[in-house]
């Protein structure tokens, strides 16, 4: 509780921050009237607004639309063209076939099977929900598997609750006295001993405390592995999460980086095919392909199959496709877009400005700490800096400095872009911290504490595992040991 005097003062907060952020940043671009200035002037205050959310962060990403050409930062064309560029194309393409997964309930069957071929133990059951919540989060974002997931975790928790209180009743033997009745008999005659309760325990017996406490820790271990599960399963793919396409359209910014088959199909030439072609052209297939196969009926139809009705000759021969727009347009997370398309505004309009290289160049005392203390260091700020803001926000925020700090230290950008994007996605601590904490926090099993316990472990475990993985099999991966050509001739633009 806050003290009396300041209670007043809470309900101005949203008015306070939304309206004093821009007047007390004000003298930075007035004192220091340079593009650079000026950028981060809007950098900081959206950074105060994506971590206060006093208005949406959806709301927060336009905020380039309209003062970045107020302010001659950059032009409005050169912003909007941000907002769908050609890695957002591809989330949306992603996002798309997700929901026709939720449409047809693709991922309540992959759930079903793998808790047959798991088992009913508590451990087993909670190894096949973190499997398959991972799983669909590599496809699916975490927000919308959590959502999909917890319901079928609470309906398995109420079902283990049941049994065992139906087991419990069942298991006297033939012969042998109730010990519900034997209790009730002896509390009538005594009236100074204890009330029963419903499963013929005593209340202060410690068989059934130690049984109430095992089942309070396996509906927090249940309903934490889900949305942890759901933040790392989403690290895997590049559609996975928001930090993992924040880097592939910072990354696309350097000349020379993107690589692959388009680039052989075209060898001297543009390369007009990039990732979103194929993930769109999946989404479009969805809207073609027929939901059941078609039926075929004979020209004349008293020589077609005499067990067909009226009605089954008048049908269409294609049936409904697979996915339907209205449906998309309903569950489609347009904000989570709109976020991205900040993001890309913001990592455009540092870089031209010259914000993130001047950025970068104050970081160039790094340079006499070896590589993996950076990465290792960088990745616990990001990872402590993501409790408190979006995945999305932070990587955007920090993804163009790393950039630029890399190339000013001469070592390669993804040595210290990749452990942060991962560390971005390492929200494990609060329930504000992510949607997926949220949502299993909105149920009642789990405390603040609990999370926060459970969750500064998982934090320590993540920065070691990705330290670990960039510093062995990530170094001939990507081929960190040597700095790149592109890297240098993007800092020198």
């Amino acid at each position: 509780m806050a003290p009396t005097c300041l209670r007043p003062l809470l309900r101005y907060r949203s008015f306070g921050i939304l309206f004093l952020t821009p007047l007390l940043l004000l003298p930075l671009p007035v004192a220091v009237p340079t593009r650079e200035a000026k950028c981060a002037y809007i950098i900081i205050i959206m950074a105060v607004y994506w971590c206060t959310e006093v208005i949406p962060l959806a709301v927060t990403s336009l905020m380039p639309v309209v003062f970045f050409p107020l302010l001659g930062v950059q032009s409005s064309k050169s912003v909007c063209l941000q907002y769908l560029n050609d890695t957002n194309m591809l989330f949306v393409g992603g996002l798309i076939v997700a929901i026709s997964v939720e449409q047809w309930n693709l991922h309540k069957r992959i759930a079903l099977r793998v808790l047959l071929i798991v088992g009913v133990k508590p451990a087993l059951l909670m190894l096949g929900f973190m499997i398959v919540t991972a799983f669909l989060s590599m496809w699916i974002s975490n927000t919308a598997t959590t959502a999909m997931m917890v319901p079928i975790v609470q309906a398995v928790l109420d079902q283990m609750d049941n049994t065992e209180y139906d087991v419990t009743m069942m298991e006297q033997a033939p012969g042998q006295t109730n010990t519900v009745i034997e209790l009730e008999e002896k509390n009538t005659s005594d009236p100074t001993s204890v009330h029963v309760i419903s499963n013929g325990q005593v209340p202060d017996d410690p068989r059934a405390s130690e049984e109430k406490n095992l089942r309070k820790r396996i509906c927090k271990g249940m309903t934490l592995c889900v949305c942890y599960a759901a933040s790392i399963g989403g690290t895997a793919t590049l559609t996975g999460t928001g930090p993992n396409m924040v880097l592939k359209g910072q990354m696309n910014q350097h000349p020379g980086f993107v690589k692959g088959w388009a680039a052989r199909l075209f060898p001297e030439g543009e390369k007009y095919i990039t990732d979103s072609a194929p993930a769109v052209f999946i989404a479009l297939l969805l809207f073609i392909l027929p939901a059941n196969k078609p039926k075929f009926i004979g020209w004349n139809p008293s020589m077609s199959d005499p067990e067909q009705t009226e009605e089954d000759i008048k049908k269409p021969f294609l049936s409904a496709p697979l996915l339907d727009w209205n449906v998309v347009q309903r569950k489609m997370p347009w904000s989570i877009v709109l976020l991205l398309g900040g993001g890309f505004a913001l990592a455009d309009a540092s870089a031209n400005s010259g914000l993130s290289a001047w950025l970068g160049h104050q970081m160039t005392p790094l340079g006499s700490i070896p590589p993996w203390a950076i990465a290792t260091v960088l990745s616990l700020i990001i990872a402590v800096f993501t409790e408190c803001t979006s995945n999305v926000a932070t990587a955007t925020l920090f993804l163009p400095v790393f950039s630029s700090m890399a190339a000013s230290v001469k070592i390669h950008p993804l040595y210290v872009m990749l452990p942060g994007t991962l560390s971005a996605s390492f929200a494990f601590m609060l329930p504000v911290a992510t949607p997926p904490n949220a949502i299993v926090f909105s149920y009642g099993h789990i405390r603040v504490l609990d999370m926060v316990r459970s969750g500064i472990v998982m934090n320590i475990i993540g920065v070691f595992c990705v330290t670990l993985a960039i510093n062995t099999w990530g170094r001939p991966m990507f081929e960190l040991d040597t700095f790149p050509t592109w890297a240098n001739s993007t800092t020198s633009q």
